[in-house]
């Protein structure tokens, strides 16, 4: 079935359809909440939580842009309602002066799945923060608003977030001890 037949039988409720979009998206959603999420168990509650928000509001696709970007977003404020629902507190670190890190792909020989566990054990505003700038292209206006914080918090939170684990990726990658470092 096609695509827009799929959709189109999903704003029916057909559960068929709602079983092959599942099966057509599962995975790139699951990675998406993996981003998101401190270990595999929330990735999967936030799957869950999203699909039965997309199923919800598929009627509200009205075909414009990318359904798979679509779906994306959805996802991405399934994991950042939950994180909202749940934060007992906002980490906030005030520097004057954020530098930018950068890690060129020369200096790493770590596994993704190192990489990604790194980012999963950051606390969960800088987890979220880095999340949306670094890999979802969010700028930190969109993330205040969307995380109910100032830019200032959102840009520190990153400074953060990439300190956190330029020390956790230094110490998985002994056979590398300096990492470049620049704007």
């Amino acid at each position: 079935m096609e695509l827009e037949q799929l959709i189109k039988a999903c704003r029916k409720n057909n559960l068929k359809a709602q079983g092959d979009l599942y099966q057509k998206y599962k995975d790139t959603l699951y990675i998406l909440c993996l981003k998101y999420s401190k270990n595999s168990d929330e990735a999967q509650d936030n799957l869950h939580d999203s699909f039965i928000e997309i199923f919800n509001s598929i009627k509200k696709y009205k075909g414009k842009g990318s359904f798979e970007g679509w779906i994306k977003r959805i996802t991405i404020n399934q994991a950042i309602n939950k994180y909202k629902k749940e934060r007992p507190f906002n980490i906030e670190i005030n520097n004057d002066i954020l530098e930018d890190t950068t890690v060129t792909e020369d200096d790493l020989d770590i596994k993704l799945d190192s990489i990604l566990t790194c980012i999963q054990e950051l606390p969960d505003q800088y987890r979220l923060v880095f999340n949306l700038y670094q890999l979802d292209n969010y700028s930190h206006k969109e993330i205040a608003s969307l995380l109910n914080i100032s830019e200032s918090t959102s840009k520190s939170n990153l400074h953060r977030a990439k300190a956190i684990l330029k020390e956790k990726i230094t110490k998985l990658n002994p056979s590398k001890p300096k990492l470049y470092y620049g704007s």
